[in-house]
């Protein structure tokens, strides 16, 4: 079966592939032609990753996926959330979010957080989603160098080192993406 995944991550890609297995081939955008942005102006992560499926399947009528992932933060009742990626502007880069997100929690003893990682998945026409989550906790200062985004400031639960001090392997073992495609992998064995 072929599966497009609307990302053009290819690291994204090649864990999506390695966790749903041999019965699934995924492809990306990028090996349909297209080059363009796809829209995410949905409110919720459930709505920008559905809208981002449906803009493929309705421009390709191929059975796709897609995923959001947030980081949420429970001093910040949730917040960065849905706009993680432009939580300190619309052209900011991750070093300004890690910034503001710091600034915001300076002083608070509440450190939890979680990553929510939403897929939104259609197949013949079919929607369904699915959640994964990684609880953790906010350092007050970033440490690593690997990952991006909030990696450098994000502790998973029952770990001592930031995302970003993990390898790649180690990271996505225990991802909140890997375990919503988890869960969609169950369909496709």
């Amino acid at each position: 079966m072929e599966l497009l995944f609307a990302t053009a991550n290819v690291h994204k890609c090649r864990e999506a592939q390695a966790i749903l297995g041999p019965s699934v081939s995924i492809i990306m955008p990028p090996s349909l032609g297209f080059e363009g942005e796809i829209p995410e102006t949905g409110t919720t992560l459930k709505e920008n990753a559905l809208q981002k499926a449906l803009f493929l399947w309705e421009k390709y009528r191929i059975s796709c996926f897609a995923d959001d992932t947030g980081l949420e933060v429970d001093a910040l009742n949730g917040a960065p959330g849905v706009f993680s990626a432009r939580y300190a502007g619309s052209s900011c880069n991750p070093a300004e979010n890690i910034q503001k997100l710091l600034k915001e929690m300076r002083g608070s003893p509440v450190r939890t957080a979680r990553f929510r990682c939403v897929i939104a998945l259609i197949n013949d026409g079919k929607q369904s989603f699915f959640e994964g989550l990684t609880e953790g906790s906010i350092l007050e200062v970033p440490r690593g160098n690997r990952g991006f985004g909030y990696d450098p400031v994000f502790v998973p639960a029952g770990y001592e080192i930031s995302f970003a001090e993990m390898t790649e392997d180690d990271k996505n073992a225990i991802s909140h993406r890997k375990k919503a495609l988890e869960k969609m992998a169950l369909l496709f064995t």
